[in-house]
């Protein structure tokens, strides 16, 4: 099976592990990956320890195209992903009492180039949570 054979939920891992790695040497911690409820899954739920967001828990949905020709990663977040989210939030938040005070954001990690030599736009807070 060659690489452009290679089922989307492979690709989307690879992908999701190189925005953590790209988002860790950023100041940011994992907490977890691929976070499952009724609602959906959140790709990421990072804890922010840089100065600006010291202990902000982040919100990372990853988005892959291939090409951008129907918008890029955010533009593929829309309403209903971005509602789907932040209820999938609530949830995560509900089953971690000890974070449920923290300062919350949604950031959407936009891939494109190779898992080896990919680029990433980052964008901080893409959404409001309510």
């Amino acid at each position: 099976m060659s690489r452009n054979d290679e089922p989307m939920r492979d690709v989307g891992l690879r992908w999701e592990q190189a925005a953590c790695d790209y988002l860790k040497t950023q100041g940011m911690q994992l907490l977890t990956r691929n976070f499952h409820c009724r609602f959906g899954e959140i790709d990421l739920v990072m804890c922010d320890t840089g100065a600006r967001d010291k202990n902000c828990i982040v919100f990372v949905e990853v988005r892959f195209r291939r090409s951008n020709s129907r918008g890029g990663g955010l533009a593929s977040v829309g309403p209903a992903k971005r509602a789907k989210l932040r209820n999938a939030a609530e949830v995560f938040l509900q089953s971690n009492p000890r974070l449920a005070n923290q300062a919350c954001r949604f950031d959407v990690i936009a891939c494109s180039g190779t898992p080896r030599h990919p680029r990433f736009e980052w964008i901080r807070n893409a959404f409001e949570a309510c």
